[in-house]
């Protein structure tokens, strides 16, 4: 995986600490002794800032369950992973529709894998908690359902590109449809190459939805299960492909571990909003564009996924799980011992996230998602 885990520190007393200057580095990923999130890339590294601990915001920040550490497990790595002492070895969900669908089979006790991945597939019951995911629930949206959505941070997609002119820095939405779509094959005279992450990716569900792109056309990976998401290194001359701005601002700003960013010659982030660039200042200094990020059609709230009956105490339905007060404290923005809190204080979660190239989401409000039954 292109981003290391900035390593876990030592025990620790209440669920945020101050102070403390820690240095990052890569070490092995947990067995959590408490709760286990997978799913997205985009999210993992700032998770990964606030499971194991950092000083990005000036302040030593970590964030606990109960005192107990939280295992944030990296989108890509080895095949397999085992999230709870004791439990199973199983398919590394890589993504973050491959998150949500762990948690659901987390929850129900079905047979979990993952198309492409060699590790066979078997019961995950109780073995994932929280589920990374950088889009909505979208048409899944109910009532009723028994999972909830709850915004962790205001993100952007953008596009990264290697080559290319002048004119490849400001493609403009219906370009990118073109491009993708395969009836724009070169932009100023150069050719351009479309490429996609992996298709449990949600960077790459929500740029095709943002471009209006319902079946990619002359994307030669277009089916792929490895390419990974927000990874520069992977671009060769005259290609493209959808970035996190908040990835590449972290990368750029070298918190988040292995920087692909400046690992990339020659690659550059692009905008697709008319006069507004996803970032300002320069790098190890950027700082995401407000004014890009509020973008309707390509700023994006992320999420953290729980199940709802363990953090809403008035959502029950038979074989529910029961109600979890920490698991619940862990989603709750308004407390500054949550993962989604998003305070101005350095030693507030939100300023972390800040660092990592994320604003505030658009909203507080949890959505709950997927029928019941």
């Amino acid at each position: 995986m292109k981003i290391k885990k900035i390593a876990a520190l030592g025990a620790a007393v209440g669920l945020l600490l101050s102070g403390v200057s820690i240095a990052s580095t890569a070490s092995a990923e947990p067995v959590s002794n408490s709760y286990a999130a997978v799913g997205s890339d985009t999210l993992q590294d700032a998770m990964n800032a606030l499971t194991n601990g950092s000083s990005a915001s000036g302040s030593y920040v970590r964030v606990l369950a109960d005192g107990k550490s939280i295992g944030n497990f990296d989108a890509f790595g080895s095949a397999a992973i085992q999230a709870k002492s004791n439990g199973p070895f199983f398919a590394r969900p890589n993504g973050s529709g491959a998150g949500r669908d762990a948690l659901r089979r987390s929850i129900d006790g079905g047979n979990w894998s993952v198309s492409g991945n060699v590790t066979p597939a078997r019961s995950i019951t109780g073995q994932v908690d929280i589920a990374r995911s950088s889009g909505g629930p979208g048409a899944s949206a109910n009532a009723d359902g028994r999972l909830l959505y709850v915004p962790f941070a205001r993100d952007a997609v953008a596009y990264a590109y290697k080559g290319g002119t002048a004119a490849w820095a400001t493609l403009s939405a219906s370009q990118l449809k073109g491009i993708y779509e395969g009836t724009i094959t070169s932009i100023d005279g150069v050719t351009v190459k479309p490429r996609l992450p992996q298709t449990s990716s949600g960077t790459r569900t929500f740029f095709l939805n943002a471009i209006q792109v319902t079946t990619p056309s002359g994307v030669a990976d277009a089916t792929n299960t490895t390419v990974p998401e927000n990874d520069a290194t992977v671009l060769g001359d005259g290609e493209i492909i959808p970035f996190s701005a908040g990835s590449w601002i972290a990368q750029a700003n070298n918190v988040a571990g292995v920087n692909t960013v400046a690992a990339a010659s020659a690659v550059q982030l692009g905008s697709p909003v008319a006069g507004a660039a996803p970032f300002t200042g320069t790098a190890p200094s950027l700082v995401a564009n407000a004014s890009y990020y509020s973008n309707t059609t390509f700023g994006r709230d992320t999420y953290l996924i729980v199940e709802r009956a363990r953090v809403q105490s008035t959502f029950t339905y038979t074989g529910a799980a029961a109600y979890d007060p920490v698991l619940a404290n862990l989603v709750n923005s308004s407390s500054l011992t949550s993962l989604t809190n998003f305070g101005n204080s350095p030693l507030a979660p939100g300023s972390v996230k800040r660092k990592f190239g994320f604003l505030a989401p658009s909203s507080t409000t949890p959505i709950a998602a997927y029928a019941q039954g």
